[in-house]
């Protein structure tokens, strides 16, 4: 009977300390914070005007897209190219709002630069605003993106130029 309330005596030692330590493991944790869909990439994917110049098509053309995240704040660089009949250029900087671990919603300020009449975004060099989504796939490399550009004064004989984008990229 000693011998066992020397074993009761040690096992309950063994179990006070055990749940102390845990208790003061999980004291001392940082919060999680989520962050905005980790890493950069590049993509390729489909875009379409929504507003066109008088008596002409609404344009549609690739784009080729990508994206550098600075790891330590919520801001990221992108940079699309929308190529079809003529060719735009589309340099923005973003901040980036994380909706869970996959993915983020982000509005990007930068311009717009056509460099032909036939695109998009119009014709003219104008300011351009562009809000979007990226969703990384999980457990994988795999990026989709989506977006608008809403090019101010993108037409020479006046008005906003928008277009929709979206595509697949790979994350680096």
């Amino acid at each position: 009977m000693k011998d066992f309330n020397r074993l009761r005596l040690r096992m309950s030692t063994i179990v006070v300390g055990s749940s102390t330590i845990a208790s003061l493991s999980l004291m001392t944790q940082a919060p999680a914070f989520s962050q905005a869909a980790y890493g950069s990439y590049v993509g390729v994917g489909g875009s379409l005007g929504l507003t066109r110049a008088e008596n002409d098509d609404r344009k549609v053309s690739a784009v080729v897209a990508g994206r550098y995240k600075f790891l330590r704040a919520p801001i990221s660089i992108r940079g699309q190219a929308l190529v079809g009949d003529g060719v735009a250029l589309v340099p923005t900087v973003s901040y980036d709002i994380p909706l869970n671990w996959q993915a983020d919603v982000y509005i990007g300020a930068g311009f717009s630069l056509p460099l032909g009449s036939n695109t998009p975004v119009g014709d003219k060099a104008s300011f351009a605003l562009q809000p979007g989504i990226d969703y990384a796939l999980p457990n994988s490399n795999v990026v989709l993106f989506g977006n608008a550009i809403i090019a101010f004064d993108g037409y020479k004989r006046g008005g906003a130029a928008t277009s929709l984008q979206g595509g697949v990229g790979i994350r680096f």
